[in-house]
């Protein structure tokens, strides 16, 4: 078999997925980043490892009904494709679909990745069942076999991982992408996710029969965040917090733009209105995103509660349309501590030992009475966390961390309103309003619904309970920050993961995978992603890319 030499520019989940397939081509692979070795694996190390499957079996275990047809009727309301240039983001879902359907689950196991068993159910607008697959490690988890692939890689001769190497052009002859020249950077011992020197020490230029750009989006180029923001969302925040390192900086995607690859839906993005400043930052303006379940009330920057169906877990695109119409950056959470311990889940790999380290006594304590240690210490250090046993001095609290005036009234009015579902201090809601007058809250139907889901009512979702029950523990209001993560838009791909120019043809010798691709052909998500869809798309595209770069060496 003749062997190729590829490049692949970015060494995240995505690149490593297809370098694991080259190599298993008999392929040769460099594998380029500008980051140091602490950082190999990108932002999925970082991540609560979350993947989305149909029609599981942890899924049937749990009595949800799901089918391939059911999750593609699912994900086409949320994409809303409306564009010409989406046919191929289109047929990059149905493929997708097809994956997560059939082969996913096993391709997954045979490398060693399980599952935890209670499968989360996220975007409740927009996923009609539970759909979230935790992988029982997390993003390290994800990310191992296929690091430990790339070491056998090395190891064999065949594969090469050149960290500290920043990619400035991709090298173009005849019209097609035959390399890439860039500059070396000093080395730097800094920590996973920390911010490294720029400093240049020399240059570098690597020739290869392929590349593909697997360098991820621009979360952490905040500046590029605000001018690809579209109208449709309104103003974008002039204060926003960073969910992934600074070196996710997009500047990969406007190198092979010059080269001539053409980029599409660049207006489609997709960040977190539930962000919170972490209390140990990493990297700058580092924040962690809230997973919450549907019982906290959810208010503005003045203190006006969200109307329906702008609840805590259902609708992020919706809701951060909402939000920004108010014109402030941030908003409010006021619950208890009964709901924020069962209910608050933080994203990332760090903020959960239990899953990241596989460790039953830690998971234990998750399922036991009290906020996880992870909750607790935002609620012991967290700068948006305030904790008050009246309402009043909650609000109290709130005033001091925020220079919008709160509307006291309106606080006090939101929560009653809230609490009149239920009878006195104590936990059993009341009846829906009929002939007997009694007032039912919508959002605590929804609650109710969510406990019949039986994997919520075991570790998600809180026993219903008024805010003002004194049993429930002290009141809990938390400022909440928009969060950037993910661009939905990318370099316009075919069906290999071959990147097209303007004119619709593939520039030769040019790939990419991952969030560089929009996950699948510039745009798999459309408007609206589904949770759990991210790493399972960089694991796809990755795949798909690699296995066509390798046959066509």
């Amino acid at each position: 078999m003749p062997t190729g030499h590829a490049i692949v520019v970015g060494a995240g989940l995505a690149g490593l997925v297809a370098a694991a397939e080259l190599l298993d081509a008999g392929q040769r692979v460099t594998v380029l980043d500008q980051e140091s070795e602490a950082n190999l694996g990108g932002q999925a190390w970082w991540s609560f490892g979350g993947l989305f499957l149909i029609d599981s079996p942890e899924q049937r275990r749990l009595r949800v009904h799901d089918s391939r047809e059911r999750a593609g009727r699912d994900w086409m309301d949320a994409a809303a494709f409306d564009r010409e240039e989406d046919a191929l983001p289109r047929q990059w879902a149905e493929a997708y679909l097809d994956f997560a359907a059939g082969e996913k689950r096993a391709w997954l196991r045979e490398r060693g990745i399980g599952f935890f068993p209670v499968v989360g159910w996220a975007e409740r607008a927009r996923n009609s069942v539970p759909r979230f697959h935790i992988v029982w490690g997390t993003g390290p988890a994800i990310l191992a076999p296929f690091i430990a692939r790339l070491r056998r890689g090395i190891a064999e001769g065949r594969a090469a991982y050149v960290p500290r190497h920043r990619v400035t052009e991709l090298v173009v002859t005849d019209g097609g992408v035959t390399g890439v020249r860039g500059e070396r950077l000093r080395e730097d011992s800094a920590a996973r996710g920390k911010s490294s020197s720029r400093e240049v020490i020399g240059d570098f230029e690597f020739a290869a029969d392929a590349v593909l750009v697997s360098s991820g989006g621009i979360g952490g180029n905040h500046e590029l965040v605000r001018e690809r923001w579209p109208a449709r969302l309104g103003a974008p925040p002039a204060e926003m917090l960073a969910g992934v390192p600074a070196h996710v900086d997009g500047l990969m995607l406007g190198i092979a733009e010059r080269a001539g690859a053409r980029l599409i839906n660049g207006d489609r993005m997709w960040h977190y209105t539930e962000g919170i400043a972490n209390h140990s930052p990493v990297w700058p303006a580092h924040g962690i995103r809230i997973l919450p379940g549907p019982s906290s009330l959810w208010l503005d920057a003045n203190g006006h509660r969200l109307p329906a169906p702008h609840y805590p877990g259902f609708d992020t695109l919706d809701t951060l349309t909402q939000l920004r119409a108010t014109g402030h950056d941030h908003s409010w959470f006021v619950t208890t501590e009964r709901i924020a311990g069962t209910e608050f889940a933080l994203s990332g790999s760090e903020q959960n030992p239990d899953l990241t380290g596989k460790s039953l006594r830690l998971l234990r304590d998750r399922l036991g009475s009290g906020a996880p240690a992870p909750v607790q210490a935002f609620l012991d250090r967290g700068a948006d966390f305030v904790v008050a046993d009246s309402l009043d001095q909650l609000i109290d609290g709130m005033q001091t961390k925020s220079p919008v005036p709160l509307d006291r009234s309106a606080i006090h009015a939101a929560v009653n309103e809230r609490d009149r579902g239920f009878r006195g201090s104590g936990t059993r809601p009341h009846a829906r309003a009929g002939a007997t007058g009694i007032v039912s809250d919508a959002q605590l139907d929804r609650v109710r619904v969510a406990r019949n889901y039986l994997g919520d009512k075991l570790v998600r979702v809180a026993a219903p309970h008024a805010l003002t029950d004194s049993q429930a523990g002290p009141l809990v209001a938390v400022k909440l920050h928009l969060l950037t993560r993910k661009s939905l838009g990318g370099l316009h791909t075919d069906l290999s993961g071959r990147v097209l120019g303007p004119h619709g043809m593939a520039v030769p010798g040019l790939f990419a995978a991952g969030e560089a691709a929009g996950f699948g052909g510039g745009g798999v998500h459309g408007y609206r992603a589904l949770e759990g869809t991210f790493l399972g798309g960089c694991l796809f595209t990755g795949r798909t890319a690699g296995r066509a770069m390798a046959a066509a060496l």
